[in-house]
């Protein structure tokens, strides 16, 4: 007998999936002309927010565990987009700050998230839907993190 809730089409988590991959893959182009990987993208939209930031913070804001960011930060300082500088304050904590190659890639990221935005929109998916599914994930990335914290 067949279980409908073990089907490939009835989970939530496989569309989710799919559309990640696919939209990491619609900035690749965009990206490549930049010389940058999305994982890096991601660090640097984090560190154009906010320069100066510990590993930890960054950590918390991409949902990263330290020893995937690490290696990451380490490539993108022989780039020359950051520097990594151990804190005054407390020799454990590692600030990450951007170098002045990196703040400068800032504008010629700024049209990118609007290209990508292009290619999601048609007659029947708005603006209004793209931010209200937005909205929808972000509720669902604190409502699973809290769950995964209870679980840790």
């Amino acid at each position: 007998m067949d279980n409908p809730q073990l089907k490939l089409r009835n989970q939530i988590c496989f569309p989710i999936y799919s559309v990640s991959r696919l939209i990491t893959k619609s900035y690749k182009p965009y990206l490549d002309k930049l010389g940058l990987t999305y994982p890096q993208y991601l660090v640097l939209l984090v560190l154009w927010e906010n320069d100066k930031l510990t590993v930890n913070q960054i950590t918390e804001k991409l949902l990263l565990n330290t020893n995937t960011l690490s290696p990451l930060l380490k490539r993108m300082e022989k780039m020359e987009l950051l520097q990594r500088n151990r804190s005054n304050k407390d020799e454990r904590s590692v600030i990450i700050q951007l170098t002045v190659k990196g703040k400068q890639l800032k504008t010629l990221a700024i049209p990118i998230p609007k290209n990508l935005i292009k290619t999601l929109l048609t007659e029947n998916i708005s603006m209004g839907k793209v931010i209200e599914l937005r909205d929808m994930l972000n509720e669902w990335i604190k409502i699973l993190t809290n769950n995964t914290k209870n679980l840790e």
